[in-house]
C-alpha cells in the first residue's frame, strides 16, 4: 500500500505503519513531502491508498472528491526555538511555554533579526496572526519562510534565522536548536493532523483498516512518544 503525508508527521507515521504491519495489517509505504505539494499531487489524481495531512487540507480534498471521510489522528502544538551552540538533540520539557503571553511574543518578534516559519499550517497561522497584530509591515523581510520540505530546525542550526516557529514534533530531537517551549495559550497555534482513504485506493477496505489502527488506542502511546497529543484535546 502507498500513502503520502506532510513532513511534520513523517516520523510518527513511520512508527504507526511499523506497528500496524506487526499487527498483521498490510505493509504501508509512506512518502513525506511538503504539505502543499502532497495536496496538489492528490488533487492531480496521483494514485495513493491513504493520505495524511492537516485536517483543513484533507477537508478540501474531500470536498473535491479526492479522498473519503477524514479521520483526526493527532494534535500538534507549535513551538518556538533558537539556535544552540551544540549539536545535542533538542529536548522539550513537558509543559514548557516559550513566552508568558501574546504580548511577550510580540516583543520577541520585534526584537528578532530573522524569523523562521514553515510552509505548513503552523506557518500560515503564524503569518495570519502577525497580520492581525499589525506587525506585517514592521517585520517585513525579517520573516523568512523555509523552503518546501526543509524544516525550520535546519534554518536555525545553519544560522539563517535566530527565532524559529514550527510544529513541536519537527523540533524535538533536532541538532543545533534549543526549544524554548510551545506558544502561550492566548496565541497558541495547534494543528490536527488527520488521515483519509484516497479515492484512488486499490483496496479501500484494507486502507480503511490501517487508518482505523492509526486512530485506535493501540496507536496512542506511539503518537505521544513523538510529542503529539490526542486529536480531540
Amino acid at each position: 500500500m502507498r500513502a503520502i503525508s506532510s513532513m511534520a508527521t513523517r516520523q510518527v507515521l513511520a512508527d504507526l505503519a511499523e506497528a500496524a504491519e506487526a499487527a498483521g495489517l498490510p505493509r504501508l509505504g509512506i512518502e513525506s513531502v511538503g504539505g502543499v505539494d502532497a495536496a496538489r499531487r492528490v488533487a492531480d489524481g496521483e494514485a495513493f491508498d491513504l493520505v495524511f495531512l492537516a485536517r483543513g487540507a484533507l477537508e478540501k480534498l474531500r470536498a473535491g472528491a479526492h479522498v473519503g471521510a477524514v479521520t483526526p489522528l493527532m494534535r500538534s502544538q507549535t513551538a518556538v526555538a533558537v539556535p544552540s551552540r551544540d549539536d545535542a538533540p533538542a529536548v522539550y520539557e513537558a509543559g514548557s511555554v516559550a513566552f508568558a503571553d501574546a504580548a511577550a511574543l510580540r516583543e520577541a518578534l520585534r526584537g528578532a533579526d530573522r524569523i523562521g516559519y514553515s510552509t505548513g499550517p503552523s506557518g500560515v497561522a503564524l503569518v495570519e496572526m502577525i497580520e492581525r497584530w499589525g506587525l506585517a509591515a514592521e517585520l517585513g523581510e525579517r520573516l523568512v519562510q523555509a523552503r518546501p520540505g526543509i524544516p525550520v530546525a535546519r534554518s536555525l542550526a545553519e544560522g539563517e534565522v535566530d527565532l524559529g516557529f514550527q510544529q513541536l514534533s519537527e523540533l524535538v530531537g533536532q541538532p543545533g536548536v534549543r526549544i524554548l517551549g510551545v506558544l502561550p495559550q492566548d496565541c497558541a497555534i495547534d494543528t490536527v493532523f488527520s488521515g483519509a482513504v484516497a479515492e484512488t485506493a486499490e483496496d479501500p477496505e484494507a486502507a480503511a483498516e490501517v487508518l482505523r489502527f492509526f486512530a485506535s488506542d493501540r496507536a496512542a502511546p506511539l503518537i505521544a512518544a513523538r510529542s503529539f497529543g490526542p486529536a480531540g484535546s
